[in-house]
């Protein structure tokens, strides 16, 4: 056999054999990640003065969010801090009163504290929260000097009041007459309830009943409630006589 054929069917045999080995066997799949990446440019960043986009559900800082006339979202059931894997969470919930009412349940968080010194940005939390209180924002830049610093208060995660809105705490009269359906469910709480000296809590009318937004435009109430899932003729749904 000619030289030049044996040396031709030895590059093919090693090429099949390298084929076979990047594409069929694991450590060559393993291999063959490294070896790609040194073929391609580098892309550097010039952080911190152009920083990379970020993907839109990054996992950065917590936020308390608030409704659009400044009650808070967060109703103290501390469900995020019972699925918070790392116990980074604390939450301390209180009452709601007649005179002082922070949220639209019957109690609120009092205290809420995420120490970033064991949080590992997961988002089991906000996937927890039952009235999307709890969300996360593309903040990733912050630091402390201390272990204490990076142990946020409700102070420092809860939102500004949207425009139009009212700082907490608000009376349980004036919630009442706003007429806002909170929760996005049916308005179709019976007035008597509350033992009728109020309005009754979700009078909005059910094609509003979806709208959850935490900031914006207050709904306009106006509008007389009117619920057609409500079973019943038309006239004992609004509350007259047949």
């Amino acid at each position: 056999m000619p030289p030049e054929l044996v040396t031709a069917l030895t590059f093919v045999v090693i090429a099949i054999l390298l084929w076979v080995f990047f594409t069929r066997t694991v450590l060559g799949k393993g291999m063959s990640v490294p070896i790609r990446t040194m073929f391609t440019t580098p892309e550097t960043a010039q952080y911190p003065e152009k920083p990379r986009p970020l993907a839109p559900r990054f996992h950065g800082r917590h936020q308390l969010n608030r409704y659009a006339d400044g009650l808070e979202k967060c109703i103290g059931c501390e469900l995020c801090a019972w699925a918070c894997p790392a116990d980074a969470i604390y939450v301390q919930g209180a009452d709601n009163t007649l005179a002082d009412r922070y949220s639209p349940g019957e109690r609120y968080a009092e205290d809420y504290q995420i120490n970033y010194n064991r949080c590992i940005l997961c988002g089991l939390c906000i996937e927890a929260c039952p009235t999307r209180a709890l969300t996360m924002t593309h903040e990733y830049e912050f630091s402390a000097d201390s272990r204490q610093g990076l142990i946020y208060t409700k102070d420092e995660l809860i939102t500004p009041v949207a425009p139009g809105g009212r700082p907490t705490p608000h009376s349980d009269r004036e919630v009442r007459r706003r007429g806002l359906n909170y929760y996005g469910g049916l308005a179709v709480t019976p007035p008597t309830l509350h033992g009728g000296r109020f309005q009754q809590a979700a009078p909005a009318p059910s094609s509003r009943a979806a709208q959850v937004v935490p900031g914006g435009d207050l709904p306009d109430t106006s509008e007389q409630p009117h619920d057609p899932a409500t079973v019943g003729d038309e006239n004992r749904a609004h509350g007259g006589t047949s």
